[in-house]
């Protein structure tokens, strides 16, 4: 496995860092991660170990505001600013991998960032995965925090109590106030009359022992694509992908990537 790390410059001359990790022969297709709230592209360790060895390369970028990315912590003046630096990171990639299929993941926050992009650009993309996100209807009361000026909380995010203390400790983690004015509850209520647009392949995968199920089903519904499935898992929390049954979620995105290579 090789692993790359550099810069490019995003929206607004922002520096924004990326990196990439390539199976030692040619990439069967090319998965590319828009990573979630406050978090960053380094902690998709499991997603990296599971699929560079099968084959696939793995690209992620820190969003702007996060990890070794420029910007003010979790702040951004406009939405749309994660979805111009996701398209300047996607023409890099496609220009690394000029005939490889590129298959968007997005996580939690990441995936309505990978929706708002599919809406605009599903022409480029050979699939979408969205993990611990999906759609609240127009007027839904808003996602966390619950009180103005509260930390996201972290019980919701693994059983695993070492992914906890990972992300608790991991200093390129933002653990401080979300800020006032953040409301990704209307983001997902922005996007309930335009995902009927998005038509290419739709993989929708979510725990069911929290909010996620519903909202994943809700996308499910809405979304236009033919070629959508519904994965749910019974009591498995909001990182699916860092949750101790991850090896199976992880086997069952394989085997949804195999059948549309």
């Amino acid at each position: 496995m090789k692993h790359k790390e550099g810069n490019f410059k995003g929206y607004k001359d922002f520096n924004i860092y990326s990196q990439c990790w390539l199976p030692e022969n040619k990439a069967k297709a090319v998965l590319l991660v828009a990573h979630g709230f406050a978090e960053h592209s380094g902690r998709y360790g499991n997603v990296v170990n599971h699929f560079v060895p099968e084959g696939y390369a793995v690209y992620a970028l820190d969003h702007r505001g996060h990890g070794r990315s420029d910007g003010e912590r979790v702040h951004v003046d406009d939405f749309n600013e994660y979805i111009k630096d996701l398209k300047t990171f996607f023409n890099i990639v496609r220009k690394e991998n000029p005939k490889d299929k590129i298959f968007l993941i997005g996580h939690s926050m990441g995936s309505v960032i990978a929706l708002l992009y599919t809406i605009e650009y599903q022409q480029e993309l050979a699939g979408l995965v969205t993990s611990g996100g999906g759609l609240a209807k127009p007027g839904d009361p808003p996602m966390a925090p619950r009180k103005p000026g509260e930390a996201l909380p972290t019980a919701m995010l693994s059983r695993d109590p070492a992914v906890i203390r990972a992300y608790e400790n991991d200093p390129l983690v933002y653990r401080g106030p979300i800020p006032k004015g953040f409301a990704m509850g209307g983001m997902m209520g922005s996007l309930y009359d335009k995902v009927p647009k998005i038509k290419l392949p739709v993989l929708i995968m979510a725990g069911n022992g929290g909010p996620d199920g519903a909202r994943s089903r809700l996308l499910y519904e809405q979304i236009g694509s033919k070629d959508k499935t519904l994965k749910l898992y019974d009591g498995l929390l909001h990182e699916i992908f860092n949750e101790p049954e991850h090896p199976q979620v992880l086997t069952d995105l394989e085997t949804w990537l195999k059948a549309r290579l």
